[in-house]
Parts: structure tokens; C-alpha cells; sequence
């Protein structure tokens, strides 16, 4: 009756064995680090760079406990923050010499100490919240009519220019507001233009008015379209952008409809974030300058020659290019990764408006078989992005750029070029900044509430229920190991209400218990034996315990759904809380349960507390 199979209690030792391994190295806490990463995308992070590290060091007499190379930094440990601080000055002066032509982000970090044999298994700590680490909170409200006024503008201009190489006479294309106005003449060039904008602009529904007048206005589906991309793309400027800050984990992510959520944690500079946030980029299309002189220029064996500039290629490389700027960005409206048709090589497909598309096409017809260069300038720098040779002109506005680059490549470039400023201006609507000191005061605070809320709840249950309550008290204790485990595993962010949420989870969790060993009680009065007591009392109050449950868990996720901020920090612990408790309070306590009790044929009582008999009124104590 009150016996698990085996199988139960192999789950239960291998979710509690699973659940201590992934807890674990939360108990290590951090080591102060340095990190240096790339400031731009020509500079590579190599071993070549973990040894200069060493050599840098090693000059200063700064002890490292361990320099390691990832994928886009060198991170090294030390044991206090003032080592730490003094290994980001003297890395800061070696790898950046001229302040004004920085190079590398040398940056401060906190890195977990998680033993190696722990981190291959996939083991890691809680991500820490802003309000726990300490930073910048920017709520930032991308100006979403811009976007598509300024979308508004490309199909003005395209249609100018539609209208001119088809010959349709015209009194007029104009963007009023959200909408694209055409006048027309006659019946004739109304229904010539009315066909012409039906098959070349899927995106316009057309109206036409009595005096000879079309009213385009962006359709709704290519509204939400505008408005997605011009998100995405802000959101990817904004990830290049901070990169400089050299922020070891930042959350950049979108919140409704039309904002973003930028947090830096452990950067206390207001008036840096700021101005890197709100920093423009732009992008010119210029010849490569294909000269005896320009390639040796460019080789560094000759000077630069007059009326050409050089500059940096993604792969180390310098390109010299004329001075002539052919095209921007503002000509520039979408590009994304691809293959190439033909050869299926990774390609970019570029997208030009209407007056970029007739440049465009002009200089690829009068410069087959040369080069030309796409840089992006950013803070006054200037950086090759590409530079691919002209095989044809190219007309129509849309424009492939292959040869030489595999997928990555592909989706990089293509996330440059759209990147190199926003597609939409943003404003900063709400701003925090948390000192590390509160940071750590909230950790400690956070921690006390919920060791003295466990205390307190294991000292009452082991008081009132006797030997059930021990066993309620491990079973609380499971349930707060299962959702630290949880959360580490999933990596999800620990705010401070999601500490308040933890809490609270423990005050579910033990309400569990509390019904099922009423339950047990009620039998016990009803006289039922101990046996069919604990097995009555489990299986009455499941019913209970799940209601109560679900109609948390729904409250939870209608959290998680619509909230925002500190509310979805709490919705996410509150939500694992409800599953943990559901697992740790009813079928793991049963196995304990089961465990001490179940293997007695002939129990005679149970340690439960008193049970009150209203027959007799006496109190009947039932003890081992």
C-alpha cells in the first residue's frame, strides 16, 4: 500500500543527484577578470594575443590564476579586484597606445569559479540580474512612424522612377504623411499609372479620388513587416554598438511591439552607454583605386596616392579606394544572406533604392572588371566591409555580392551593412543605474530572507507535525535544490524578485505538505489505521494540491506573458517554483515517506503531532 516500486526511488536519487550536481557551482561564486576583446572586426583575437597577455602581465609582476582564449576574447583571472585593476591598466596602455585609434576593449568581469570537471559537464551558475550585479537599465522606444514614413519615401522615389522609364506623364508623386499621393491628367495616365503601381508595388493599396488623384497607403502586412525589420535592425545595431563597451553579458532584447530593453551589467558610466547608444554610422560605395600606385599604397610600400584614401579590410588587409563617394546608406534598404543562383556560393543580396538603383547601375556598366569597395564609417573610422569585382552592370536595384566568403561571412556582412545605423530613431524613455555595492547588499539581503523564511518553516513543521515534519522540512529542502538546479540549467536571469519569487515557493511548497498531513490527521480521527492513513491522506489531497497549483501556475504564466521587467524575473521562479513544489511536496515526500514507514507490516502509530478525537476531546499523543 505504502511502498514505492523501485523505479520510483531510482528517479527520485537521480533527480536529486542531477539537481545537487547543477547546483553546485553556485557555491563557488566569481573570480575578478579582465577580458580583451576586439574593437573592430579587423582585429584578430588569436593565441597570439593570449601570449602577449602573459608578456604584459609578467612585466607588471601581476600573478594570473589562469589565462584562457575563447572564441572572442582572452580572459584572465586573478584572485582581488585590485590585481584586477591594476591588469586593466597596463593591458589598456600596451593594447591601446593612442586613445583616440582604440583597438581592443579592455574591459573588468566577474568569471564563475566552476571547477573544469564540472563545467564539461555543462554545469553552470545562475545569471545574476542587473540588480543583483550592478549596471545600466535603458528602456529605449523605437519611433516606428519614422520607419515607415521613411519607407513611405523609398516607394515615392521608386515609383518616380518607374513612372519616368515607362513613360507615364504625371503631375506629380508625393508622401504625405504614411501615404504616397499620385496626380494624374487624365483617365488615360490614371489607369496607366493604377496598373503600373498594382504590378510593381505589392506593398500599396491604391484609392482613387474624382479628380484624377491615387492614394497609396502601405498595407498592413507590409506595415508589420517595415516595423519587424526596422526592430531587428535596431537591435542589431545596438548589439554592435555595445560590443565596444566590452559588457561580458548584455541583455539586448524586444519588449512589445516598438521597445528594447538594453542592460549592462557592471557598467556604472551613464554618459559612455549613452553615447555609444545613441552614436550614428554611415556606409559609401567608393572604387577601388586599381592603380600601380594605389596597390602599392595599399601594400604599405608606397605613399597614398592624391585623391585616394586607405583603409582597413575585414581580414587584415588595407584597400586603397578613390574619394569619390558614389553611394550611402541612406540608398541602401535591405540586405540579407543567400547563395548565389548559379554556383550556389554564399552571397549577399543587397536591395537599392530608386536613385541608388540608376547609380548603381550606371557605375557597374562603365567599370566591368574592377573593383569596388562598400565601407563603413563609424566614430570616424573607416572599414572595408567588401570590396567584390564588378563582373556586369547590374540593374534593377538589386545587387549580389559573392566569391570568397562562406555562410558566416555572408550573414556578417549582411548584418553590417544593415547595421550601420538605426532604421529608426529611438528614444531612451527609462533609465536605471545600479552601483555594485547595492548590488551586492541586495544578493546578501536576498540570501537572509530566504535561509531564515526556510528555518523558521522547518523549525514550526518539525514542532507541529513531529517526525512528518522532518520529513516535510527534506522534502523543502529538495524542492529549493530542484529549482536552483533549474534555473542553472536553463540559464535563466536571478532578479531580486525572483529571489522574493524563491521565497514564496517555499511558502507553496510546504502548504503542500501541510494539507496532506491534515489529511493524514483527518483519517487518523476518522479512526482509520496509520497504513491506510498516510494512504488515504496522499491520495485526498492530490486533488487539492493540483487546483491550488494550476491556478497559480496560469496566474504565473499570464505573468510571464504580459509582464515585463522585474515582473517576468519573478513570473519565471514563480513558474519553476509551482512545477518543483508539485514534484519535491507530493511524490518525493511520499517516497520518504514510504521509505520509513512503509516497510512496517503492523504500524501502530505514527509521528504526526497530536491528533485531536472529538469522541473523547483528549488529546492522544502519537509518538515512536
Amino acid at each position: 500500500m505504502n511502498r514505492y516500486p523501485l523505479w520510483k526511488y531510482a528517479i527520485i536519487l537521480v533527480a536529486l543527484l542531477v539537481s545537487a550536481l547543477y547546483a553546485l557551482p553556485n557555491l563557488y561564486g566569481e573570480s575578478p577578470a579582465v577580458q580583451v576583446s576586439a574593437a573592430r572586426s579587423t582585429v584578430r583575437i588569436d593565441p597570439a594575443t593570449v601570449t602577449r597577455v602573459e608578456q604584459v602581465l609578467a612585466a607588471q609582476n601581476i600573478q594570473s590564476n589562469l589565462i584562457q582564449l575563447d572564441a572572442n576574447s582572452v580572459k584572465a583571472r586573478f584572485d582581488s579586484t585590485d590585481e584586477q585593476l591594476k591588469a586593466r591598466d597596463a593591458l589598456e596602455r600596451a593594447f591601446n597606445p593612442d586613445p583616440a585609434d582604440v583597438s581592443h576593449v579592455v574591459a573588468l568581469n566577474l568569471l564563475p569559479r566552476t571547477p573544469n570537471w564540472l563545467a564539461s559537464l555543462g554545469a553552470s551558475p545562475m545569471y545574476l540580474g542587473l540588480d543583483l550585479r550592478g549596471g545600466v537599465h535603458f528602456m529605449l522606444q523605437v519611433d516606428m512612424q519614422a520607419a515607415l514614413q521613411r519607407r513611405a519615401d523609398v516607394l515615392a522615389a521608386d515609383l518616380r522612377t518607374l513612372l519616368r522609364e515607362k513613360g507615364v506623364r504625371h503631375g506629380g508623386v508625393n508622401r504625405n504623411g504614411q501615404t504616397v499621393e499620385l496626380r494624374a491628367g487624365d483617365a488615360n495616365t490614371l489607369g496607366a499609372a493604377r496598373d503600373l503601381i498594382r504590378t510593381q508595388f505589392a506593398d500599396l493599396q491604391i484609392t482613387e479620388t474624382a479628380d484624377f488623384r491615387l492614394i497609396g497607403t502601405i498595407s498592413p502586412e507590409a506595415a508589420r513587416r517595415v516595423q519587424d525589420q526596422a526592430l531587428k535592425q535596431n537591435i542589431t545595431t545596438l548589439h554592435n554598438r555595445i560590443n565596444e563597451l566590452g559588457v561580458a553579458e548584455p541583455v539586448i532584447q524586444q519588449q512589445g511591439a516598438d521597445r528594447i530593453v538594453v542592460q549592462l551589467p557592471g557598467v556604472q558610466d551613464t554618459a559612455k552607454a549613452k553615447d555609444i547608444l545613441g552614436r550614428t554610422a554611415t556606409l559609401e560605395v567608393r572604387m577601388v583605386d586599381e592603380s600601380v600606385d594605389g596597390q602599392a599604397a595599399a601594400r604599405g610600400t608606397g605613399p597614398v596616392p592624391f585623391g585616394a584614401e586607405r583603409y582597413p579590410e575585414r581580414g587584415g588587409q588595407f584597400v586603397v579606394v578613390k574619394r569619390e563617394v558614389l553611394l550611402t546608406g541612406e540608398n541602401l534598404t535591405d540586405a540579407q544572406a543567400g547563395f548565389d543562383s548559379q554556383t550556389q556560393e554564399a552571397a549577399v543580396h543587397l536591395t537599392l533604392d530608386a536613385k541608388g538603383a540608376r547609380v548603381f547601375r550606371d557605375v557597374t556598366r562603365e567599370n566591368v572588371g574592377k573593383r569596388m569597395a562598400i565601407i563603413l564609417f563609424e566614430k570616424g573610422r573607416g572599414e572595408v566591409v567588401t570590396a567584390p569585382v564588378i563582373r556586369g552592370e547590374i540593374g534593377g536595384g538589386r545587387v549580389q555580392i559573392s566569391g570568397s566568403m562562406n555562410t558566416v561571412e555572408a550573414n556578417d556582412t549582411a548584418l553590417l551593412l544593415r547595421a550601420g545605423s538605426l532604421a529608426a530613431p529611438m528614444e531612451i524613455i527609462e533609465e536605471r543605474t545600479i552601483g555594485p555595492s547595492l548590488g551586492a547588499e541586495n544578493i546578501t539581503k536576498g540570501f537572509h530572507s530566504v535561509l531564515w523564511g526556510f528555518i523558521a518553516i522547518v523549525v514550526f513543521m518539525c514542532i507541529y507535525y513531529a517526525l512528518f515534519g522532518v520529513f516535510s522540512s527534506i522534502a523543502l529542502a529538495f524542492n529549493v535544490l530542484l529549482l536552483v538546479s533549474l534555473l542553472s540549467m536553463l540559464q535563466a536571469t536571478l532578479t531580486l524578485p525572483g529571489i522574493a519569487a524563491m521565497a514564496l515557493a517555499l511558502g507553496m511548497a510546504i502548504d503542500s505538505n501541510v494539507l496532506v498531513n491534515e489529511r493524514i490527521r483527518e483519517e487518523l480521527r476518522r479512526g482509520a489505521s496509520p497504513q491506510m492513513a498516510i494512504n488515504a491522506g496522499y491520495e485526498h489531497a492530490w486533488a487539492t494540491i493540483l487546483d491550488s497549483n494550476v491556478t497559480s501556475l496560469i496566474a504565473g504564466i499570464a505573468l510571464l506573458i504580459f509582464g515585463s521587467g522585474p515582473v517576468r524575473g519573478f513570473a519565471v521562479v514563480h513558474c519553476l517554483g509551482i512545477l518543483t513544489s508539485m514534484f519535491s511536496s507530493v511524490f518525493f515526500s511520499r517516497g520518504v515517506v514510504n521509505f520509513w514507514y512503509g516497510r512496517q507490516k503492523k504500524l501502530k502509530t505514527v509521528s504526526i503531532g497530536t491528533v485531536w478525537r472529538p469522541e473523547t476531546q483528549n488529546a492522544v499523543a502519537k509518538a515512536d
